[in-house]
């Protein structure tokens, strides 16, 4: 009797919560779908959100929606999967002003508030996290996160007296030996990727990362079935890189155009070119950004820092900046390469740069789309870069397109993406996880 009564009350549990689960399902109808994959758009699509996932995705003709279920209505609107920039940094900056030491879990919190805000319901940071990062990351993945989804590189890897990182974070190695030390490190702090510098500003420091540490670095990071992303700069480093083995590139080659065997070593190496960050290069090439009206961009900011944005002694400083002139070439050498790479079939991703002084989280992703679109991909091709590709290099089975069993992580749009990509700012609503998002546009000040 005590058995049987212990199991009928089980089952009445299971029942409650599979009521309560049954409950919460939501519909979403009459939309246009962008699923992620790179197939075509599918119109009068409808999709089904239980337990925060996508239990059904399809036609609305075939739609059974779960008795009981909230029914959205978006009739004329587009979904797309939820964007990741896979080339972020967080919670260095208050308004213009970079600094380590403002790197809290507060801020980082507020930073996830504004991307999600932006339709990125995704990033990976690349290199300059503090180790308060994995407490917010093991919060988001101990259960249903509805907040922007970080992935982490801890801190990346920089070579002794070469550029690279952030004042008083990353440490510096000068062998081989310690390269596998700082792998062994950042590992078993359960980084998503290793992150490492291999640039020298324009000859302005005297030394790059070396081949022995950069081997070091790659082959320690697949000893622990981790991937290996590179920051580069120079055609002849990362050549040498993907030779080695290395998983992405954080950068297009910006020195020189690209050749054949390069591309077809990228290929034959599948190695991708994880961030072209184009709108990094861009924001370069102007002393007075043009877009310091649009209200996409400023609603993001308190009005003193689009203040100094437009004060003529910074105007004055970016253009006496010493590298100033040379950006305008680099930009279009990085166009070219992205060109010549989404051509040959290279796999791409997105990813924006954006964090440090100067580049701003979340507008910079819309922007990054834009210029892919520049360099030649489709505006379906860009999408796909920024959700499932990302989501693929991630290895975040869960994430970057709208499938059954997927986190129902996506963006509803008010005109279409794939007709000119710049549509992607007309933002109706966000969702993590099948919950709304509260709008949290301010970067706020200290």
């Amino acid at each position: 009797m005590r058995i049987g009564r212990s199991l009928l009350a089980v089952l009445c549990v299971a029942a409650l919560v599979l009521d309560t689960a049954h409950a919460a399902a939501k519909v979403f109808k009459n939309f246009t779908l962008i699923d992620g994959t790179g197939a075509a758009p599918v119109p009068a699509a409808a999709l089904v959100v239980d337990a925060g996932r996508v239990s059904w995705v399809g036609p609305v003709a075939q739609l059974q929606a779960p008795a009981g279920s909230e029914t959205v209505d978006l009739s004329g609107k587009y979904l797309i999967p939820g964007l990741i920039d896979a080339h972020v940094h967080l919670a260095l900056v208050h308004g213009l002003t970079q600094d380590i030491k403002f790197y809290t879990r507060d801020l980082v919190e507020q930073q996830l508030g504004v991307y999600a805000a932006y339709g990125i319901t995704s990033v990976l940071v690349l290199g300059t996290d503090t180790d308060t990062i994995f407490e917010v990351r093991a919060k988001q993945r101990s259960g249903v996160s509805t907040e922007t989804r970080v992935f982490t590189a801890g801190q990346g890897l920089v070579y002794k007296g070469s550029y690279g990182g952030v004042a008083g974070l990353n440490g510096r190695v000068a062998n081989p030996e310690e390269a596998r030390a700082a792998v062994d490190a950042q590992a078993a702090k359960g980084v998503d990727v290793i992150k490492f510098w291999v640039d020298d500003e324009f000859g302005s420091i005297p030394s790059r990362m070396p081949a022995d540490v950069t081997q070091a670095i790659i082959e320690q990071a697949h000893h622990h079935h981790l991937r290996a992303v590179a920051h580069v700069f120079y055609f002849e480093d990362a050549r040498r890189l993907v030779n080695q083995g290395v998983d992405g590139l954080a950068h297009s080659v910006r020195d020189k155009p690209v050749d054949d065997a390069f591309i077809d070593s990228m290929k034959t190496h599948k190695t991708w070119q994880l961030a072209a960050t184009l709108s990094r290069e861009a924001s370069f090439t102007y002393s007075k950004l043009p877009f310091l009206s649009d209200p996409f961009f400023t609603r993001a900011l308190d009005p003193s820092t689009v203040t100094a944005l437009s004060s003529s002694k910074l105007v004055q400083e970016k253009a006496a900046a010493p590298n100033f002139a040379r950006y305008p070439a680099v930009l279009e050498t990085a166009i070219q390469n992205t060109r010549r790479e989404a051509a040959a079939g290279v796999m791409l991703g997105m990813g924006t740069d954006s964090g440090p002084s100067g580049r701003f989280p979340g507008y910079f992703a819309h922007w990054e789309l834009e210029l892919m679109v520049k360099a030649g991909l489709t505006p379906l091709q860009a999408l796909t870069a920024a959700t499932g590709h990302n989501a693929q290099f991630l290895g975040a089975q869960a994430l970057g397109t709208l499938q059954s069993g997927k986190w129902a992580d996506f963006v509803v749009l008010d005109r279409d993406p794939v007709a000119d990509i710049r549509n992607t700012r007309s933002i109706h609503s966000v969702y993590i996880s099948g919950a709304p998002k509260q709008t949290i546009w301010k970067l706020g000040s200290h």
